[in-house]
C-alpha cells in the first residue's frame, strides 16, 4: 500500500540581489545597501521563500534590456545553477522587458520589488476592502506586462509582415478583461469607501479623538497597539504583519476616551499601484487628531525610514503641514540598544517635548507617551462659557469629565460655568451630546 503524498510544496529556493545603482540623486544615497539587501530578504521570507543567497550587486546604471550588466547577468546565472534556484528577487523596479530577458537568460521565475510587495499585500490582506484593493493593485500591475504571460504564443504568428495573430489577439482580449475587472473593483471599492465615510460620521456624531500609529513596516506600530489597547491584533517580527487599519477604544490618564488606529506599515519604495490602491486604508490618517510615529530606535537605517514616511505622508497625503510642525515621535524597541545607547536616547527624549523614547515589549517608556498623547490633545481645547441648570446633573457631570473647568458660579437655578473641552467634545455639547 502507497502511503498519501502530501500536497504542501517546500519553500522555493530564491536568490535575493539589491542592485546598488551609483547615479547621484537618488533615493538610495541615504540608504545602506546592505541594509536593504536584509530588508528585501524580509519580504521574500514574508511570503515563505527559502532564500539560499543574496547579494548586493554595484553598478553604474540601470541596463535597458536586463538592469544588470552582461557579466553580472552570467556570474548570477552560475550561482542560480549551482543552487538550484527557483525565484530571483530583484530589489528594484523591472520593466516588463528587463524582468522577460532575465528570466530567459536564467531560466527561472523573476520578481522585482513591486511584485514581491504584492504578493505580501495579497497574502495578508484579511478585510474585503483590502482584499478589493490588492486585487486592483495586482491587475494594475499585470496589465503592464501581459507581454510576459503570452510569450509562448509567439510561435502562433505568421510569416514575415503578419503584425498581428493568435497570440497578439489574445493578448488584447485579455487586456480589455482586466480593464473590465479593474473598472468592477473601482466601482466596489468607492462602495466600501462610501460605508466608510458613513462609519466616520457616525464617530463624529458621538465623537472621540483619533491617535494614528503610523511607521516604516516592523517598527513595531501593532506590538505598541497591543499594549495600549490591551488587543491582540497580529503582530509578529516580519515585513507588513498587518495590512488592514485596526481601531480600538483607548482611555488616557486624564479619563479622556480616544480611538488608537493602527494602519498599514509604510516601506521605502512603496509601488505607485499600491500607494493608489491603499489609499482608503490610509485616509485613517487624514481623520487623526494626534499621529504618533512609530520608529525603529534599534535601526540602523532608522533616519532613512523617518524620511521614507514622511515623504508619504508629505505626498500621498497632503499632510506636509502637519509633518513640518512636527509629529509625536515614539522611538520604539530601546529594548535592543546597548545600555549606552538607550541611556543616551532616553536623556534626549526627556528634551524633546515630541519625542518619547519607550519599548512596546517591556512597556518602559509607554506611560510617557500616553502622557504626551493626552498634553497634546489639551493644546487645542476650546474654551466654552455656558449656564447649565442645576437640575441637569448628568450635563455638569459630563463636563467636569470630558473638560477642564475653569471657574463656576451658581445661582439659585443654574451654573455659569467656563470649560476647556477638546474640538471634538466641544462640538459633542453643542449638538446636545
Amino acid at each position: 500500500m502507497t502511503e498519501p503524498t502530501s500536497t504542501k510544496r517546500d519553500p522555493a529556493r530564491c536568490l535575493v540581489v539589491h542592485p546598488a545603482v551609483k547615479q547621484r540623486g537618488t533615493n538610495d544615497d541615504a540608504r545602506d545597501p546592505t541594509e536593504r539587501l536584509e530588508e528585501a530578504k524580509g519580504l521574500a521570507l514574508a511570503i515563505d521563500l527559502n532564500i539560499v543567497h543574496g547579494e548586493v550587486v554595484t553598478l553604474n546604471k540601470p541596463r535597458p534590456a536586463t538592469f544588470l550588466g552582461e557579466g553580472q547577468v552570467e556570474r548570477l546565472q552560475s550561482i542560480i545553477e549551482d543552487n538550484e534556484v527557483e525565484v530571483v528577487v530583484m530589489d528594484c523596479h523591472l520593466s516588463p522587458v528587463q524582468q522577460r530577458n532575465l528570466e530567459r537568460n536564467w531560466k527561472t521565475k523573476v520578481i522585482d520589488r513591486t511584485g514581491l510587495i504584492l504578493e505580501i499585500f495579497g497574502e495578508r490582506a484579511r478585510t474585503r476592502e483590502g482584499q478589493l484593493q490588492v486585487e486592483l493593485a495586482h491587475l494594475s500591475y499585470q496589465r503592464s506586462r501581459l507581454v510576459r504571460s503570452w510569450t509562448h504564443l509567439e510561435r502562433q504568428r505568421g510569416g514575415a509582415g503578419f503584425m498581428g495573430g493568435p497570440g497578439e489577439t489574445q493578448i488584447e482580449i485579455d487586456r480589455r478583461l482586466i480593464s473590465e475587472r479593474i473598472t468592477r473593483l473601482k466601482k466596489e471599492l468607492e462602495e466600501v469607501k462610501r460605508t466608510r465615510n458613513l462609519h466616520r460620521e457616525a464617530r463624529r456624531r458621538v465623537p472621540y479623538p483619533i491617535v494614528a500609529l503610523v511607521g516604516y513596516t516592523n517598527a513595531g506600530k501593532s506590538t505598541l497597539f497591543n499594549r495600549l489597547t490591551k488587543s491582540e491584533v497580529y503582530a509578529q517580527d516580519q515585513l507588513f504583519a498587518t495590512l488592514d487599519p485596526t481601531m480600538r477604544g483607548l482611555v488616557l490618564p486624564s479619563g479622556k476616551q480616544v480611538i488608537l488606529s493602527d494602519t498599514v506599515g509604510f516601506v521605502s519604495d512603496l509601488p505607485h499601484e499600491l500607494v493608489a490602491a491603499f489609499h482608503a486604508t490610509l485616509e485613517e490618517v487624514l481623520e487623526a487628531d494626534v499621529i504618533v510615529h512609530v520608529r525603529d530606535a534599534h535601526s540602523p537605517d532608522t533616519a532613512a525610514q523617518k524620511a521614507d514616511v514622511e515623504h508619504v505622508l508629505r505626498v500621498e497625503l497632503n499632510l506636509g503641514e502637519e509633518v513640518d510642525a512636527g509629529l509625536l515621535e515614539a522611538m520604539n524597541k530601546i529594548d535592543l540598544l546597548d545600555r549606552e545607547a538607550h541611556d543616551e536616547l532616553v536623556q534626549q527624549a526627556a528634551r524633546d517635548d515630541n519625542m518619547i523614547a519607550l519599548s512596546a515589549i517591556t512597556g518602559e517608556g509607554v506611560d510617557r507617551l500616553l502622557a504626551t498623547v493626552d498634553e497634546v490633545l489639551s493644546r487645542n481645547r476650546e474654551t466654552i462659557e455656558t449656564d447649565v441648570p442645576l437640575t441637569d446633573g448628568a450635563t455638569i457631570s459630563w463636563l467636569y469629565r470630558k473638560g477642564d473647568v475653569v471657574s463656576r458660579e451658581d445661582n439659585e437655578e443654574t451654573a455659569h460655568m467656563i470649560v476647556r473641552l477638546d474640538p471634538a467634545d466641544a462640538e459633542r455639547f453643542r449638538m446636545g451630546k
